[in-house]
């Protein structure tokens, strides 16, 4: 079932940070967004309750926002820890392999650890932490217009029977074969 009414695009997506100032400043002179607004209050205006906080919005490019929270009266911050680390993440688009090469080296140079080039079939991406401990995901497209159309056809196949087997299913084996890969 549809539902009645058409979503045009994410407002913002939003996060916990240890330290605004510092989240801010690290998304600025690492992925180059730009600090639009903030926020803040003492009491939270959709539950009334006291909870004083700093809420900070960063232009991620293409319309799109990622915010971050500030909560120093709440408890440190934390994971799931049943949740392996590397399955919450935020991942941005880059335009193409040049952009993601020169992501890594301009990321590496300012002493943060990199993992990838890692490749996905249809894109490459590279892998790295913000200070809150929030995994950051670098990825550009690198399929074809074919590629796309044979996952949105094999899609439901695959939820269908990973749902009924919780094993991976192999209708799409041909993303794992790099063909840069020695």
């Amino acid at each position: 079932m549809n539902a009645p009414f058409a979503l045009s695009r994410i407002h913002h997506v939003a996060y916990r940070c240890k330290d605004a100032k510092q989240t801010v400043e690290w998304y600025e002179k690492v992925l180059g967004m730009t600090f639009t607004s903030a926020f803040s209050e003492d009491h939270v205006p959709s539950t009334g309750a006291y909870d004083p906080y700093m809420h900070v919005f960063l232009d991620c490019g293409g319309g799109n926002v990622l915010a971050f929270f500030e909560l120093p009266e709440q408890p440190d911050m934390g994971r799931d820890a049943n949740t392996p680390e590397w399955v919450q993440h935020i991942a941005f688009e880059v335009a193409d392999l040049k952009a993601l090469t020169a992501a890594k080296a301009h990321i590496e140079g300012l002493g943060i650890d990199v993992l990838g080039p890692t490749f996905h079939g249809i894109f490459r991406s590279i892998y790295f932490f913000d200070p809150n401990g929030h995994r950051v995901e670098l990825a550009c497209n690198i399929g074809k217009p074919e590629h796309y159309a044979e996952l949105r056809r094999v899609a439901p196949l695959m939820l269908d029977e990973w749902s009924q087997t919780k094993k991976a299913p192999r209708h799409a084996d041909w993303l794992h074969k790099d063909p840069d890969a020695a």
